[in-house]
């Protein structure tokens, strides 16, 4: 019995790597670009007067990407928002490898498209050095996420890092796993 494979890590092996390669004029298949990990980060800025926030939160996040998600704790203390150093204040996760062509899979074909006159992704999140960060206001666009069961909405930033030098190079990479930009013409 073969090992399972994600469907996009297949199409990837298979599709993508000989389109960019052809399309950029690599000499290797490494120089290719490829998606390292995927980062999720959750503020949860009331955590500070209500800790039970803070495992809601990570429940949640465990519940959309599959895997245990950590506590971010505060840095120093800052009187003006009653914070003090040390006290969790944030949930983050990083997927790598088979979870992140999971969760990356189910954030383009069912999470994204249950998000309100969805449009596409802004084209604009990209920073500089081929990553892209996508920010969603609704953390029950997941449909792991019992909407019942929500003591409140509250939305995440998704960072896709990825090996490509130049931002051009990485969002054709998000476009052939299928990525959502608008304004991008495919």
């Amino acid at each position: 019995m073969d090992k399972y494979k994600p469907r996009l890590k297949e199409k990837y092996n298979k599709e993508i790597v000989q389109k960019l390669k052809d399309k950029f004029q690599y000499k290797s298949v490494m120089e290719v670009p490829r998606l390292s990990k995927i980062c999720l980060n959750q503020g949860v800025g009331d955590a500070v007067g209500d800790k039970k926030l803070v495992e809601s939160a990570l429940s949640e996040m465990a519940t959309i990407t599959g895997q245990k998600a950590v506590a971010t704790k505060s840095k120093k203390d800052i009187s003006n928002f009653k914070l003090r150093a040390n006290v969790a204040i944030g949930v983050r996760s990083t997927l790598r490898d088979d979870i992140m062509y999971e969760f990356l899979d189910r954030l383009i074909n069912v999470a994204l498209p249950r998000i309100r006159d969805f449009k596409g992704v802004n084209d604009k999140g990209f920073d500089g050095r081929g990553n892209y960060t996508l920010g969603i206001t609704e953390q029950i666009i997941f449909p792991e996420i019992d909407i019942d069961k929500v003591s409140r909405i509250s939305g995440m930033d998704i960072t896709f890092v990825t090996t490509a030098k130049t931002d051009n190079e990485a969002m054709e990479l998000l476009k052939e796993f299928g990525m959502p930009l608008k304004n991008v013409e495919k």
